[in-house]
């Protein structure tokens, strides 16, 4: 992890006298540190990171998206009668007014206020707290509806194209680098097999029939500040993979990871399964959260979406095994198999499942 450095504490509008920089939460692209000013007896503490400019190429752009977001929600919050500097990020200006500094190294920074009295959850520890991330994802969409998305920078290029993905598939498959091939081929068929899958979404989108929207692309329950005293959640967070998106994406993603009753490299396939009854807490928290924001199409395609999301993850998974495992951390020999195997796991069971998703989505719309 980078060390805080003196000249990078001195650019930030800071208030008070710098006491304590320590390494803070447990993500692990940026460097996150939380730092302590006193003033006059107050203690005040911030968020400070060093961006990752290895996976974010271009830092410039994603602060442009990150001030723009941050800034609409916080007049939305204004207008609702909320707390604006509880219920989003608010960025800390540079004494140079700018949103992030460049120091002499070539690193990134960028400040936020410390959320005082809330936490993260890795894991879904109460059924409480998905259904919590549900309403607060489904919040976070209902604020920026009427945000035009489509000025936002695409932070990391064709995210969720997954018609762009199955061709990667295709091609890892074809050049068959690391010889793999031949021992997969059933994992191979099931992707092939659902091949129009791959092509719903992103069809519906290029023909008008499901709008750009402002997604946050990693809706996972450890994005989301839940207050200590009331156990309700109250801010979204890490927006770095914030651009131009579907909604029905956000929402299939929350259920691929927090829906599934084994874990996401679990090698007993029959711990694998969606589960009903959280994917029902889900959706109703999501709907509510959104507040009549979605369009009929978008509610229509909840399930797809969900369905998508965990084919599209299955597929990387297997393209990167295919590839020689260069992009997915693995601990293990097969690892990136293993991760594959589950998703496709969940997909075989939401097919089963099809027509009960489909109820409880038509149960909250």
């Amino acid at each position: 992890m980078a060390e805080i450095k003196r000249e990078v504490i001195e650019q930030f509008q800071f208030e008070g006298t710098y006491t304590e920089g320590i390494p803070y939460g447990s993500g692990h692209i940026n460097d996150t540190f939380r730092v302590t000013f006193q003033e006059e007896g107050k203690t005040k503490r911030y968020i400070l990171q060093r961006m990752n400019t290895q996976i974010f190429l271009h830092p410039e752009e994603l602060m442009e998206n990150v001030e723009g977001v941050t800034s609409w929600l916080r007049k939305k919050i204004e207008e609702r009668g909320g707390n604006p500097d509880r219920e989003t990020l608010n960025l800390v200006p540079t004494k140079q007014g700018k949103f992030f500094y460049a120091d002499t190294d070539g690193d990134y920074w960028r400040a936020y206020l410390f959320i005082e009295d809330a936490m993260t959850y890795d894991l879904v520890e109460k059924k409480e707290d998905f259904y919590e991330s549900a309403v607060a994802f489904g919040n976070f969409q209902g604020l920026l509806a009427d945000y035009p998305a489509e000025t936002l920078h695409e932070t990391i290029q064709d995210f969720h194209n997954t018609v762009k993905r199955l061709d990667t598939f295709k091609k890892a498959v074809e050049a068959d680098v690391c010889k793999r091939a031949a021992d997969v081929q059933e994992e191979i068929r099931f992707v092939l097999d659902r091949e129009p899958l791959a092509h719903k979404l992103c069809d519906m989108q290029a023909e008008g029939k499901l709008p750009l929207r402002v997604t946050h692309n990693d809706t996972k329950l450890n994005n989301i500040m839940i207050d200590n005293a009331t156990g309700k959640a109250i801010c979204v967070i890490d927006l770095d993979t914030v651009m131009p998106g579907l909604a029905v994406n956000d929402f299939g993603d929350s259920i691929r990871f927090g829906a599934s009753t084994g874990a996401e490299d679990e090698p007993d396939l029959s711990k694998v399964s969606c589960s009903m009854e959280l994917f029902e807490l889900y959706t109703k928290g999501f709907v509510e959260g959104c507040k009549g924001s979605l369009t009929k199409e978008e509610l229509d395609m909840l399930p797809v979406g969900a369905m998508t999301m965990t084919y599209e993850c299955g597929m990387r998974f297997l393209t990167d095994y295919l590839e020689g495992d260069h992009y997915f951390k693995i601990h293990r020999e097969g690892h990136n198999l293993d991760r594959c195997r589950t998703q496709f796991k969940l997909v075989r069971d939401m097919e089963e499942k099809w027509e009960q998703m489909n109820e409880i989505v038509n149960k909250y719309r």
